[in-house]
């Protein structure tokens, strides 16, 4: 078996075939990518995906839907899948937890592809903005691959319908995914992958479904005599000196890859620890993947038992170096994660965003992990018109994102931010804000606060401050910031995560569409 190929070595590989003169490209070429959010979970699936099914032994080939997608018939060459993060350049630094988690793996957020490797640039570019494009040294980004839609193969993880500025030229070059939300039935029914099943992180999923194919890859480390672990896991003990070299390089690439896996698993399910979250799936993969990390550091130990490398624990950067512990490095991801100090109001808005058209109308979507409290005091200056300048801002720069739609003056109906915390008492909580824009929004608003508010367990906010707008009965106004009703609330059922709440939410618009 050849040399076991690290992250860093997949993507520089990857990288030089996109790069090709498209008369010496093989295509079609086989791009995986996560939903519009570019969450840790969507991110981190996408790279173990393309990274296992790329390295896909033949025998496992055909069960990927790799046997026939060069023309070969038998699965017998190996197709280069790319993985894509659904973001511009410029917004990985709204991700230090993701950055983090490459460095565990020795890869570097420029080693990554971004929406400018595959699309054109966007008109009116912004630097750091929802069309901001920068290269990979930092300069203006200068794409002059042209890629062809009839010359790609998609595969989706962590959603099932292709969204977002890929969606419009790549869509129906969706043929597969792995997803744990809600089935859009997009996705063919006799595609494959089509893996959509309920679990806390999609990335477990990916492990589940690539389990066979990591052991087996694992399997060349193994010692003559067949013992070890398929990942490493042989002592240096003399002997065949390459062949323990080769048993730890081995096992230290699966390490990085567990290290891949476990952030957005630990991430998602609040360390295994959230039940309405963590599912069979999940814990699955994390002992999967801890497994290999063991197997490393047993891989690594002296003939007196000690670390050869890394004898600290979690450290900031120390990588697969250092000894793991879950905890820590779920304290230490968490912690990244939830650090908005130095974003603006913009930036966490479109740090964690997903939109949707339902019925022929927009629904707008920005997760936040901190609460209204801290949005008005840190990022607003405790103005509340500041906040609602801020969310009115974000949703006309949304509007943009649907120019050359069918109608003209086509806008987000509804724009939703949804808070996920700790409070002070160490209570896990949520909050919702809705803002309605149009009057067709206002209608869907209403009756999503109609039908949902009590399974939601929805509770004003703050004295409703944060609300604005048209009371039922017609009375009230606007506060002038182009939002005709807006109500911010309590969330006292926290198991429902937008997950849950953009289908309901979705549901409401295409309702109120369909009554004209």
């Amino acid at each position: 078996m050849p040399p076991r190929a690290s992250l860093k070595t997949f993507l520089a590989t990857a990288r030089a075939a996109l790069a090709a003169p498209a008369s010496k490209r093989t295509t079609p070429l086989t791009f995986v990518v996560g939903n519009e959010s570019a969450d840790l979970d969507s991110l981190c699936s996408a790279l173990l995906l393309a990274y296992f099914h790329t390295y896909a032994p033949p025998k496992k080939r055909a069960s990927i839907g790799d046997g026939n997608v060069n023309g070969n018939g038998g699965g017998s060459s190996r197709t280069l899948h790319i993985p894509v993060c659904h973001l511009y350049r410029a917004d990985l630094a709204l991700r230090p937890e993701f950055a983090a988690v490459l460095r565990d793996a020795d890869v570097r957020g420029e080693d990554m592809f971004t929406l400018e490797d595959v699309l054109p640039p966007p008109p009116q570019q912004q630097q750091g903005g929802r069309g901001g494009s920068r290269g990979r040294d930092g300069g203006d980004a200068n794409n002059e691959i042209e890629i062809a839609p009839e010359d790609t193969r998609w595969l989706l993880v962590d959603h099932n319908e292709m969204t977002g500025p890929l969606a419009s030229r790549f869509a129906s070059r969706v043929v597969g995914c792995v997803d744990h939300h809600a089935d859009e039935g997009v996705v063919p029914r006799d595609a494959t992958p089509r893996v959509i099943e309920k679990s806390g992180s999609c990335a477990s999923l990916v492990l589940e479904r690539c389990a066979e194919i990591w052991e087996a890859l694992g399997g060349g480390a193994r010692g003559e005599d067949g013992s070890g672990s398929g990942s490493g896991g042989e002592k240096r003990r003399g002997g065949d000196n390459k062949m323990v070299e080769k048993v730890e390089d081995g096992a230290r690439i699966d390490a990085q890859l567990a290290r891949v896996a476990l952030a957005p698993i630990l991430i998602d399910t609040s360390n295994l620890g959230d039940k309405s979250k963590t599912t069979a799936h999940d814990e699955g993969a994390v002992a999967l993947a801890e497994a290999k990390i063991a197997a490393y550091e047993e891989a690594t130990m002296t003939e007196n038992g000690v670390r050869a490398a890394g004898e600290e624990k979690e450290k900031e950067g120390e990588g697969v170096d250092s000894r793991y512990d879950r905890a820590a490095l779920f304290a230490r991801l968490s912690a990244l994660k939830d650090d908005l100090q130095h974003m603006s109001f913009r930036d966490v808005l479109r740090k964690d965003y997903k939109e949707w058209g339902a019925g022929g109308l927009n629904l707008a979507t920005s997760s936040v992990p901190r609460g209204f409290g801290y949005l008005l005091a840190r990022k607003a200056g405790g103005d509340v018109a500041a906040v609602a300048s801020a969310i009115r801002s974000w949703g006309e720069e949304r509007d943009g994102s649907l120019a050359g739609k069918e109608k003209e003056e086509e806008k987000m109906d509804l724009v939703v931010v949804l808070t996920t915390f700790v409070d002070d008492e160490g209570t896990f909580s949520r909050e919702l804000l809705v803002s309605a824009r149009s009057e067709m929004g206002v209608k869907a608003a209403e009756l999503f606060a109609d039908k949902r508010g009590g399974e939601l367990g929805l509770e004003t906010w703050g004295d409703g401050i944060l609300d604005s707008g048209l009371e039922k009965n017609g009375e009230g106004k606007g506060d002038g910031d182009g939002v005709i009703w807006r109500r911010c609330w309590r969330q006292k059922a926290v198991q429902h995560s937008r997950k849950q709440i953009a289908p309901m939410l979705r549901d409401a618009l295409k309702e109120v569409a369909g009554r004209g």
